[in-house]
This record gives structure tokens, sequence and C-alpha cells, in this order.
């Protein structure tokens, strides 16, 4: 490593009565990939936000390259050397990869010049983009590629990742490490957040670990196991959820033939799905991202309406009913986007949660909303699911993403449905988090619901998931069972084997 490029003293920030970061300080060298770890809510996003001109501290200093640095805004950040990768990808579908990245420079050279430099640098770092494509026909990968090179293009000395593989594959993971590897090798400094342990301590050289907003722990993670990292982060022992032999009942959720066009003109069509889900099951399904999992959950949730012999919930065709009329009958969803699609940012979270419990937690009579009823139902969510949040009061958009997403999973899971769908139920969240999460899910179908769980973290399918499913291009492969599933039958399903059975992979 080199010398200190970036340093944070001191620093601070408050929200009203909740103290985001307290006296905060460390420091990143030049060429080294430094992780910085915590719980959802630990001051992670309200750090990084100070660093790239998007809050100013209430107390404290940061230094970079030995000199004062106190941007304003971001732009500020951009002039000063720091380039950022946010864990929400902000891009035009409509747009062309050229035409994206103009619009995050301050001076954008001709639409040509440009072309050329985004070649270039893309495959100069091993991250190669046609600038002439449509984001809208991207994968979730390619799509990264395009922020990353944005930001490349600025030369940056302080790369900021923040969750940069939530979205990705196996192999899209190896390429962007290769190409963090190269950047870090020419100087420039990287802070990288993740919750997935065991990616730190492949990458990272040295990790700053908050608890509270508070740094508690600093150490090389690649001296520690990920589960000695993540119990620094929750500051206790880490419980893995606990899997019970539980009784599997009738059919409950079945999908014959279904078939169904994408509303978004870049998105996957659904193409002869079926599929049964038995009461006290979990069945998961995994898939690369862009493969038709929103598509799929458009049409579970009735957001996306289809013939009603497609989509079965006991013996009734529900494919031409609305959500909330899927909700009466007992039929909830949580999507995978949980700000603007799962929850409202700019409602309270007792109004979020009458937006959904509104039927199967009678939140409503005569036509009006029984506010104390929601707002009782919104602190049994926080309350059953530790959300770190000043209230029921707050504004959803207030929230970090951690628990943003373990309010919304918990106001589905306590409207005890007889069948819940999700998708990426972890995604952002700690390792704590997670397992609570997890834990919630197994218990729902402990009680008789069935369990629809969309993910692309496969250890967590494996985990919680007593068949497994796989989503390529709009096409759901035979459910195996998970007992026995290994790696490269995940792999062959991933890849498009939609027909096999457990004997063909065996041979």
């Amino acid at each position: 490593m080199g010398v200190t490029l970036f340093r944070a003293s001191g620093l601070s920030k408050a929200y009203g009565a909740v103290q985001a970061n307290k006296d905060v300080s460390f420091d990143v060298a030049a060429g080294e990939v430094h992780a910085l770890l915590g719980e959802n809510g630990a001051g992670k996003s309200t750090l990084v936000k100070m660093i790239y001109g998007l809050v100013a501290p209430d107390a404290g200093r940061m230094e970079m390259a030995g000199a004062e640095y106190a941007p304003g805004d971001p732009n500020a950040a951009r002039d000063a050397g720091v380039a950022m990768v946010f864990q929400h990808f902000s891009l035009f579908d409509a747009l062309s990869v050229a035409e994206n990245i103009a619009l995050g420079m301050a001076d954008p050279p001709a639409q040509k010049a440009l072309s050329a430099r985004i070649r270039e640098v893309s495959t100069e770092y091993g991250l190669p983009l046609d600038p002439a494509r449509a984001v809208g026909d991207l994968s979730a990968g390619e799509r990264q590629r395009v922020e990353i090179v944005r930001c490349l293009l600025q030369a940056p000395r302080l790369f900021i990742m923040d969750e940069p593989t939530s979205v990705l594959t196996p192999q899209e993971v190896e390429i962007l490490f290769a190409t963090l590897r190269q950047i870090s090798a020419e100087g420039t400094a990287i802070l990288y957040i993740s919750h997935k342990l065991e990616e730190i301590r492949t990458l990272c050289d040295r990790a700053t670990i908050l608890r509270g907003g508070e740094v508690v722990a600093r150490c090389d993670p690649r001296e520690k196991t990920a589960r000695e990292l993540a119990e620094l982060m929750v500051g206790g022992l880490l419980e893995r959820p606990e899997r019970e032999a539980r009784p599997v009942g009738d059919v409950v959720l079945r999908l014959d033939g279904l078939s169904a066009p994408s509303r978004n003109a870049f998105g996957t069509a659904l193409k002869d799905i079926s599929v049964e889900v038995r009461a006290g099951e979990v069945l998961g399904i995994g898939g690369v991202a862009g493969n038709g999992q929103d598509e799929l959950l458009a049409v579970l949730s009735g957001e996306a309406r289809v013939g009603p012999g497609m989509v079965r919930f006991g013996d009734r065709g529900v494919g031409a009913l609305g959500p909330e009329a899927r909700r009466a009958l007992g039929l909830c969803c949580a999507p995978e986007e949980r700000l603007g699609h799962a929850a409202a940012p700019g409602m309270s979270l007792t109004e979020n949660a009458a937006l959904s419990g509104m039927t199967r937690k009678g939140l409503a009579r005569s036509g009006f909303v029984r506010w104390r009823a929601a707002k009782g139902f919104a602190e049994e969510v926080i309350g059953a699911f530790d959300v770190r949040t000043a209230g029921a009061e707050a504004a959803a958009g207030s929230l970090s993403g951690g628990n943003l997403q373990k309010f919304v999973i918990g106001r589905e899971v306590l409207q005890r449905p007889a069948v819940l769908v999700v998708n990426q139920p972890t995604w952002g969240v700690d390792a704590k988090a997670a397992s609570q999460i997890r834990q919630a899910l197994l218990d729902l179908a402990a009680e008789g619901a069935a369990v629809v769980v969309i993910s692309q973290d496969l250890d967590e399918l494996v985990e919680v998931s007593d068949r497994f499913a796989a989503l390529n291009e709009g096409r759901l492969s035979a459910p195996l069972g998970t007992a026995d599933l290994t790696v490269d039958q995940i792999g062959l399903m991933l890849g498009g084997a939609h027909d096999m059975s457990a004997a063909h992979v065996a041979e």
C-alpha cells in the first residue's frame, strides 16, 4: 500500500435525534482496497455521502492527499478525484451507453470522441462496452460496467463502491474483481462496501467496522473468517436459520402454461411456465438478473394480468384479479425494488403499512383509514423485525436500504398469507438481518404457508428452499429437491437446461 490518500477525523452527523455517525476516524491509502463494514443502519451510507459531498458533517474534518477536503456537492467531490458507483444504478434505459455517460459529465466531449474513449477505457480495464447500445438491452452486469466506466473516465483517486456485486453472476464478479485489482495496482484507492463477507476476505486489504454509527474495530479481513467479521459487525454471536422437517400439504399455487409479454420494452417475456407450490413448502427460483424475475413477480402479484387458468390459487383461477383482490384471498408479494415499488419513499412507515395491510389487517372501516391501527401494525413490524428507525412516522425513504428491506418483508410476513412470493428478500442487508429474514420465511412455511423465494443469491436459495428451479430467458426449469443438489446441477439449470431431471444431470 502507498501513502495515505484520504483521512477522516472525528466525523459526526445527526438527523434530528438519530446519531448516524459519531466521531468516525479512518484512513485509506493510495492503491488500497479498504472495506467499510457494518450492519444496516450502522452509518455506512451517511459516511460515504459525506465523502461524496451529498451531506455535510456536523463535526470533524476530511483530508485528501494531505490537504483539507470539504466538498459542498458531488461535483466538488468529483473535481477532487472522488468517484462513486451507487447500489442503485442511475441509468436511462432508452438512451445509449454513450448518452448515459455523457449525462454524468460536466463538460462531455463530442459524441464520436466520447464513444472512442469509452471503447478504449472499457477495453483497457476488461469491461468492454458498445457505446451505441441502448442501456435497456444490457444485462445487470453490463449496466454496472457503464457506471464503472463513467467513473474511470474521471481518472479518480478514490473510488467508492456500494454493494457492487449484489446483481452480478459469479463470472461477472470475477471480472469485476480483476478490474478492481488493476485499478488499485495503478494507485487508485478503493472504498468497498459489501455484506458479502467472503468477497471482503478475497479482495480487501483492510477493514473498518462500524456499529451504531461508531468505529468499533479495524482489522485485516484476510486474517478473519466471514463469521468472525459478521460477529464484529453485530457485536455478538451470529445464529444461523434453523430448518426443521415440516409436513407438506395440498397445492396452494399452480402455474399452468403461463406465458406473458413483458410490460417493459427491454424486459423478458415469460414462456410456458408450469409449476406447483404446496402448503408448507419453500420453492426457490434462481437466475441471472433480467431473465424474467420481475415479470414473474408482476404476474403473481396481479400487477400484470393473464388468463384465469394460468395462475391458480387453490382451486380458483386468479390470473385476472388485481393485487388487492389477491391479498384478500391470501396471496401476498414483495418486489425486488424496495424504494418506489415495495414502499413509497415520501410516505411514513405507518402509511406504507396501511397501503399493503389495508385488507388483511382490517385497517379501514366504512371507507376511512384506521390510522391508530395502521400505526400499531407498523410498530409491530418495526419491533418484530428490528427495523432501525426513529419511529412509525419516519418516512420510508429515510431508512437505510437494509432496514427498509426488513420493514417490507416483515409487513408481508406478519399478514400471515397462505402464499408469499418475495423477490431478492435479503438484497443489500447485513448478515444478521439476512439470517432474521430467512428464518422468518422458514417460520412462515412451518406455519403452513407456501413460500416462493426468487433470488440471485444461490447460497440463500439452497439454505431456505425445499426445491429449486431456474429462470432462463423467461422459461422455468423443472424443480429439483435441494437436499442433494450440486453446484454443477445448479449451473446447468441457470444456463438453460430446463427439461433435465436429477437422473439426467447425474449422467
